[in-house]
């Protein structure tokens, strides 16, 4: 397929900049605090069988759920069906069937500094460790161009944090030696606490980062500390859904795929078989394999939560449909036609215009299908993005 084929026009006011939230404001409307409730997006569901959209609640009759809205008189002026709520999910899956998910723990990746002498402002953003001993990290800063091997940056005021510039890996890519004589444990505690939530720079670049975005930038099961960006299509999972999945007999299976950038990176190619994907760290343990394994052999439903985690399971998939044990690095580019080998549904968000998670979305969906659901989406207003709305994919 063709770069071309996933594009369309996104509205700004559909970007979701923040999770869904509860304002409360003072005498002057001016905001004083925020309430988040992550499960309170809205749910879409598409079956890949029937070609069926459902957007509306229902009752147990099959009826949509009608919502009337009265004036202080009690006359109805208003009526309308009630969207879904990411909370209705669980609704589509009965007992025994299973919901892999992404373990992955972000860190505050964003840190910023200045260059030494000209006290330039800089963006750091932190990939991975090097070397723990000699503290050296593969980074990517902004502005690439004032930023030479030898130069040396000041992360605070007078502070004891300072990095110089020891090599160029790629046109942004540098890696930095921190110089900051402690225990691991200490000085990697000091540099987590300079850092930021590493939103996506459609984010950062209309509101700044705030102590609530690394919260709510994290699914609640996050556990393996690696990630630069978060799992998305897990941050819809509260604790009271994943209980009634627990009480309804839903299994979870957990691995780690340590999300990386590249899913952002723009793709420069209008043929699509010629793009490459930045790879991505992947644990998948035995565990994981047996509660998936036997769940599909005893015909139950197994439904992946985000593309990382499918680029994950689809790298450790065999011939036959069996999840293997797997540890290394992947770099899967899952677009139209493809095959999945592995999950019968899927939960995503609403992603960008000619992005990857848009092709591995239509990937599974069909693409005619999927962008049916996009357009659908745009007409009713959904949110799009890593704090957007989720899309349910099943296969009936």
């Amino acid at each position: 397929m063709k770069l071309s084929q996933f594009k369309f026009r996104l509205p700004e006011s559909q970007v979701a900049l923040e999770p869904p939230c509860i304002e409360f404001k003072d005498d002057d409307d001016n905001v004083v605090e925020k309430i988040y409730h992550r499960d309170e997006c809205r749910l879409m569901v598409i079956h890949r069988k029937s070609q069926k959209i459902d957007l509306y609640k229902v009752d147990s009759d099959g009826d949509e759920i009608i919502e009337k809205v009265r004036d202080e008189r009690g006359k109805v002026v208003d009526e309308h069906p009630v969207y879904m709520t990411f909370r209705d999910v669980v609704n589509y899956f009965d007992e025994g069937d299973v919901f892999v998910f992404n373990d992955t723990k972000v860190f505050p990746a964003r840190l910023y500094g200045t260059k030494e002498k000209t006290d330039a402002k800089i963006e750091v953003f932190l990939l991975r460790e090097l070397n723990e001993e000699q503290r050296l990290w593969d980074v990517l800063v902004e502005p690439a161009r004032k930023i030479r091997i030898g130069n040396k940056l000041f992360f605070e005021d007078d502070g004891p944090m300072v990095a110089e510039v020891i090599d160029n890996t790629t046109s942004r890519g540098r890696t930095l030696r921190f110089l900051y004589d402690c225990p691991h444990d200490e000085f990697k505690a000091e540099l987590f606490g300079l850092g930021e939530a590493p939103l996506p720079r459609y984010i950062i670049d209309r509101r700044e980062a705030t102590a609530d975005d690394m919260e709510n930038f994290q699914t609640i099961y996050a556990k393996n500390e690696g990630a630069v960006t978060a799992p998305t299509s897990g941050l819809h999972f509260s604790r009271e859904v994943m209980k009634i999945m627990e009480m309804r007999g839903i299994h979870k299976a957990f691995i780690t795929a340590h999300c990386g950038l590249g899913s952002f990176e723009p793709i420069e190619v209008e043929d699509l078989t010629k793009h490459k994907m930045n790879s991505e760290q992947i644990v998948i343990g035995r565990e994981a394999c047996d509660i998936v394994n036997n769940a599909k052999a005893e015909g139950h439903r197994v439904c992946v939560v985000g593309l990382t985690t499918a680029r994950a399971t689809e790298t450790a998939v065999s011939t036959d449909g069996q999840l293997k044990e797997y540890e290394g690095w992947t770099n899967k580019f899952i677009f139209p036609p493809y095959d999945y080998g592995l999950a019968n549904s899927m939960i995503v968000n609403f992603y960008h215009p000619e992005s990857t998670m848009l092709m591995a979305t239509a990937a599974f969906g069909g693409y005619d299908l999927v962008m049916e659901a996009y357009h659908t989406a745009l007409k009713h207003g959904f949110k799009f993005g890593c704090y957007g709305d989720a899309m349910l994919i099943l296969d009936d």
